[in-house]
């Protein structure tokens, strides 16, 4: 276990590695001048090359990024050139949003998408099995931004018309502060996600399910006289756990680098929120900060699910 866990950690320092110099070389090459959007665009020459000396954009190319790669390494991911703040304090504060968004929103489709695929599973073919099979439908038909559309318009415009308010449009209450309060204010947005996400976990579990029922040791256990309930969910949950555990792990990867869709419709300052205003500004140190946070949660996340592997399959070490 301990050279398997190596080898993860090198791979995926490794991939931050190739990350961080792939977006390295897109801040040289990207159209705009760093200095421009920092002084100014009335700025003078002498002005505009003071703000490279400051900023170290007058350094060679390897130079500038071993300071770069050794300074992340640190934590430190440079100056915003808009909020002149720390790239890293910025993602901060806007962390604790997005985490709160991806916890209550995984908690909602895993409690929602996986006995929805088991109740289909179990019964093929029946009435159940087509109203599971029409929700994964509608589930993978609709945009996000469609359903949060149809979020707020059904459960706060319509509410507040007749005099009374079911849930606030948005906002983010913090968790230490008042959890009553910051539940209630992300219960839509924790919705729209969970009815986008909730169907992918459906189908998956269907499917997976359906394939395990049929296998030899399945019909062994049945043979032997154990009730259904212990052979789905005991032997053929089991099995079907390492394709929603890789589903899962790479979910919540990307959706903590940023909820973008999710974050913009219901007014959340997100790490999503953030990277969309870093993009409007030009804000390039913010935009690789954001990326890299990315890759980081990616390599974390399937350090995990590898992990889970081992403990879930022995074949797997």
């Amino acid at each position: 276990m301990i050279v398997f866990l190596i080898k993860r950690l090198t791979f995926g320092v490794f991939v931050l590695l190739s990350l961080s110099l792939f977006v390295f070389f897109l801040f040289f090459v990207a159209p705009g001048d760093p200095a421009r959007v920092v002084a100014g665009d009335k700025a003078p020459e002498a002005q505009l090359q003071q703000v490279r000396e400051n900023l170290g954009l007058d350094r060679p190319m390897p130079e500038q990024y071993l300071r770069f790669v050794t300074r992340a390494a640190q934590g430190d991911l440079g100056f915003s050139y808009r909020n002149r703040q720390p790239v890293t304090d910025l993602i901060v504060r806007r962390i604790p949003v997005t985490v709160s968004l991806v916890f209550g929103g995984v908690l909602f489709w895993l409690a929602l998408g996986v006995p929805i695929g088991i109740i289909s599973a179990r019964n093929p073919g029946t009435w159940k099995d087509r109203l599971g099979q029409v929700f994964i439908l509608l589930g993978l038909s609709f945009p996000t931004f469609v359903l949060g559309m149809l979020a707020l318009y059904t459960l706060y415009f319509l509410p507040r018309t007749a005099g009374f308010t079911l849930f606030p449009p948005g906002g983010y209450a913090p968790f230490l502060e008042n959890p009553a309060k910051w539940a209630w204010h992300l219960a839509l947005p924790w919705t729209t996600l969970a009815l986008v996400v909730a169907a992918i976990y459906a189908r998956l579990t269907r499917g997976q399910l359906l394939q395990v029922l049929g296998e030899d040791y399945i019909r062994t256990a049945r043979a032997k006289g154990l009730t259904e309930r212990r052979v789905v969910y005991r032997h053929g949950m089991r099995a079907t756990l390492t394709p929603l555990v890789t589903q899962l792990g790479a979910d919540i990867a990307v959706l903590l680098g940023g909820v973008i869709v999710i974050e913009q419709v219901f007014g959340l300052q997100g790490v999503g929120a953030l990277a969309v205003q870093a993009v409007q500004n030009q804000d390039r140190p913010i935009i690789i900060g954001v990326v890299m946070l990315g890759g980081l949660f990616i390599v974390t996340t399937n350090l995990i699910v590898d992990l889970l592997y081992a403990a879930l399959d022995p074949r797997v070490r």
